[in-house]
């Protein structure tokens, strides 16, 4: 469970980088940011179906083939998140300080009463932010969130190639099969406890508090963005009167 003491530190964290503009990583360097204490994790809407298709069509087609188990074109990326059912499923995402979703995580529950207690895990993070453990961070999320809807088994299919997802699977005590160039991996999760209740609320409150610091935040530069592009139009027609 998380401890206040961690909340804090991570709240304070948050709250201090929302104020310094987004620089991405610096030149030549290919080391991985290290992982946050806390990684923010929403989760997201109807309303976000459009932000959910922008992520999964940045997505390099090696990347859509290993997340849908074939090469997904456009379109049929489109007609899949038309098909998200916000009411029964959860989708959780990862937003950047530009408000750009780099990680979702689509947790998809049985449609059939027989088989409420399990649940499918498909996960994505676009290149640009891997070697952060955002896929294992999505993963633990879910499993959470599972765990209190009354989950005891959860299913990932992925393609045998998919090392990564796989490696998250097995980390987690999941059972692999093989079959061929598919894998099924089962995980069998405990009972729901006052801890993951009270750990799912925490993290969902600190998610929320991050997204509103990233929005506003993000505000603030677009402001003084547009100020400066008035204060250069102003400079140049100075320049030109002057001429």
């Amino acid at each position: 469970m998380i401890t206040t003491k961690d909340w804090l530190k991570a709240s304070w964290d948050a709250s201090r980088d929302m104020l310094t503009p987004f620089a991405g990583p610096s030149p030549g360097d290919d080391a991985p940011a290290p992982t946050p204490l806390m990684v923010p994790i929403r989760a997201l809407g109807p309303s976000y179906r459009e932000r959910i298709t922008q992520h999964l069509l940045q997505l390099e087609p090696a990347d859509r083939y290993l997340r849908f188990g074939y090469s997904a074109t456009d379109e049929q990326i489109r007609r899949y998140t038309e098909q998200l059912d916000f009411g029964r499923d959860e989708i959780f995402g990862i937003y950047n300080r530009r408000l750009e979703l780099i990680a979702m995580a689509h947790l998809a529950f049985a449609e059939h009463p027989e088989h409420k207690q399990c649940a499918e895990f498909g996960v994505s993070v676009l290149k640009k932010a891997r070697g952060r453990g955002f896929g294992a961070r999505l993963f633990d999320r879910a499993i959470m969130h599972a765990r209190n809807e009354g989950v005891n088994m959860v299913f990932i299919h992925a393609l045998t190639e998919n090392t990564a997802m796989l490696k998250i699977a097995r980390k987690a005590g999941a059972t692999v099969q093989r079959d061929g160039s598919e894998s099924e991996a089962y995980l069998q999760i405990p009972p729901a406890s006052f801890d993951t209740r009270m750990a799912e609320i925490v993290e969902q409150q600190f998610a929320e508090m991050d997204y509103r610091l990233k929005r506003q935040a993000k505000q603030f530069w677009d402001f003084l963005a547009s100020v400066q592009e008035v204060r250069q139009g102003v400079r140049h027609a100075r320049h030109q009167s002057a001429e």
